[in-house]
């Protein structure tokens, strides 16, 4: 069977070879989709919450937090992605492009450049802007984000959706997006407003 999915108009879309790592065949439609994605990243949460160690500016931890959001869905959970979409850096540049945001990341930390909330918004942004995996990048990167807030700063997660779904299209999810595309030219402004910092 084929999954009939109704991407937002900012989704990024999975090309076929990506579609074909779908576990479930079942699937038909986005909603099941979500549906089960939404499983998998309670399996997730509940997984990152029992880790006493965390590090949440390593590579490897990175990959594994994804694949544990997503691996119930997705045979290439956890792998970077191979192929271009229509946002992110090219497929050969993402080790290189996230192995610099750690290293800044940590320079920021070590040298207080920033408030904490404003580490956890740039560090999220870089994320979604190398975009590191074929699907699942915005939610990932948020929950790495309030990760290296909690479990490494001490600091309160960030509320991102203020009871509001940010996978279906409506004002929050557009308020995000834009913000996140003025980040792409350096304007961090709509990001932190978006976030009331």
């Amino acid at each position: 069977m084929t999954v009939s999915i109704d991407y937002p108009d900012d989704a990024t879309p999975l090309d076929p070879g990506e579609m074909e790592g779908l576990r479930y065949k079942h699937v038909t439609t986005r909603g099941e989709l979500d549906h089960l994605e939404q499983v998998n990243i309670q399996n997730g949460l509940q997984w990152l919450a029992r880790r006493k160690k965390i590090d949440a500016l390593d590579e490897k931890f990175i990959r594994e937090l994804h694949k544990r959001l997503f691996g119930e869905v997705w045979k290439w959970a956890g792998e970077f992605r191979k192929t271009e979409k229509n946002l992110g850096v090219d497929p050969l540049q993402i080790s290189v492009q996230l192995r610099t945001l750690l290293g800044d990341v940590e320079y920021w930390i070590e040298n207080g450049t920033y408030k904490p909330k404003e580490i956890g918004i740039r560090f999220h942004h870089r994320l979604v802007h190398i975009h590191l995996f074929p699907n699942g990048n915005g939610r990932h990167a948020r929950i790495l984000a309030d990760t290296l807030l909690n479990r490494v700063l001490g600091e309160e997660p960030i509320d991102w959706v203020r009871g509001v779904d940010l996978q279906s299209m409506n004002e929050r999810r557009s308020e995000y997006i834009t913000a996140l595309g003025k980040a792409d030219r350096g304007d961090y402004d709509p990001l932190f407003k978006f976030i009331n910092l």
